[in-house]
């Protein structure tokens, strides 16, 4: 049973008696730990677009500032890939749902201690570089949370509903996002400028704390994947997963990540960045940034369930190609939008911007753990996904920089997004070759 043709039909008869309330029950139980994953992940870019830049970089020059603390974001990025692969080989030796319980809590602990971390002027030096440690920890945990999160509810799902079931932790995202921009609206709502700035932006860090306890009841719940546990008990799991993944499916990894890179990287070019060029450059107030953040987040929910069933219906990979060619489409016009002046108009553009590219998005979880075969998922899917949030995490900090280099002008953010949007959807085309062959699965 160690030969990895035989992991396909092992994969089948495993979940072959999964029923819909076994899915809606794991479903649920990621989907907790994901929003919570992605509100600590989002509090952090928020604050790196309305706090970090003046509370722990101390320069006169804003854009200067801007790009200490967008790299400040982006270096989280650069652990993920390690935090994926050290997670993932765990996951693939140990099981999924340990080694998820153990990623939540460390999300949230650092999150926590994010929200008691004295500032520049309080401290000197040190404040950015424990912000920057503290931003080390949280990718690494970060790393391990959304594959191993996208591959129990895969693993718990029947085969030929799994691209409505992979979309669902995908919500996570949005949820955070409203939660997190959300918490920042309300504070500039409860408090001054100079109060908001002192202890107000603090708040929602902290309320990362009792968040914890709620996710890790809900977790705790978790079912362990059937098709790891027919995997440990047939003897098949992978010995040294890292090396094998590297050695037999470094392509596939090279694919996932480019069916991802839309749905992470574009999702941070327009609300990260656009946030802060709305503030900094276009004039706009915090407020109506983060109001544009919250309204695009809401509305890419429905957008990402009915991804899934396009996905169900479709095929995944056709979800990502199109949706890819949908948001290179839309992207100059909605800039125009987002540069208007208008506050309805801007929030329209932020809005069909974030809605184009979810499609993609809600489709790249399905992909990515039908491009890896089961004894190696989850540390395959952690390489892909973390690969494309690593390079994600500096589209905000390369879109700062160009733009500015063309006197402030909004075209080389357009200009990325439109790449950024065709570099998923070929992926969406290479993917159904690269793909395990699972009885009763469209790719």
């Amino acid at each position: 049973m160690s030969d990895p043709a035989m992991s396909p039909n092992l994969e089948a008869s495993a979940v072959r008696e999964l029923t819909v309330k076994d899915a809606n029950k794991v479903a649920l139980g990621a989907l907790i730990g994901t929003a919570m994953e992605w509100y600590d992940f989002f509090l952090f870019s928020a604050a790196a677009a309305l706090v970090f830049n003046v509370q722990y970089f101390s320069t006169e020059n804003a854009t200067a500032a801007a790009m200490a603390s967008f790299a400040t974001f982006g270096v989280g990025l650069l652990a993920r890939p390690l935090g994926g692969m050290i997670f993932g080989a765990m996951g693939d030796r140990i099981g999924r749902r340990r080694v998820l319980m153990v990623t939540i809590v460390g999300i949230g602990i650092v999150t926590g201690l994010i929200g008691m971390l004295p500032t520049y002027a309080s401290i000197g030096i040190a404040a950015p570089i424990l912000l920057v440690l503290l931003r080390v920890l949280q990718g690494l945990f970060v790393g391990g949370e959304w594959s191993g999160a996208m591959t129990i509810v895969v693993e718990n799902a029947p085969l030929e509903k799994r691209a409505r079931y992979a979309a669902i932790p995908q919500i996570g995202s949005p949820i955070g996002t409203i939660l997190s921009s959300g918490g920042f609206f309300l504070m500039t709502l409860f408090f001054s400028q100079e109060n908001f700035d002192a202890f107000g932006w603090r708040i929602p860090f902290l309320v990362a704390i009792p968040m914890l306890f709620i996710a890790l009841y809900i977790r705790s719940k978790l079912e362990e994947s059937p098709v790891f546990t027919e995997l440990l008990e047939q003897g098949a799991t992978s010995k040294s997963p890292i090396r094998t993944t590297l050695r037999e499916s470094w392509k596939q990894i090279l694919i996932g990540m480019a069916a991802g890179l839309l749905g992470i990287g574009g999702f941070y070019l327009v609300t990260a960045f656009v946030v802060w060029y709305g503030v900094n450059v276009l004039g706009y107030s915090s407020r109506l940034m983060l109001l544009g953040s919250i309204i695009a987040a809401v509305v890419e929910i429905p957008v990402l369930i009915f991804g899934g069933r396009l996905g169900e219906r479709f095929g995944a990979s056709k979800v990502i190609t199109y949706g890819g060619i949908l948001s290179a489409i839309v992207a100059v016009p909605c800039f125009f939008l987002i540069e208007s002046g208008s506050d309805l108009l801007v929030i329209t553009g932020m809005t069909i911007a974030v809605a184009a590219l979810s499609l993609p998005y809600a489709a790249s979880g399905t992909v990515m753990t039908g491009l890896f075969p089961a004894k190696t998922r989850y540390t395959g899917v952690g390489f892909a996904q973390n690969v494309a949030g690593m390079i994600s995490g500096f589209i905000p900090l390369g879109a700062t920089a160009l733009v500015a280099a063309a006197a402030d002008h909004w075209w080389p953010a357009a200009a990325m997004l439109v790449f950024l949007s065709l570099f998923t959807a070929a992926a969406g085309i290479l993917t159904p070759r690269m793909s395990v062959d699972l009885p009763g699965f469209k790719h």
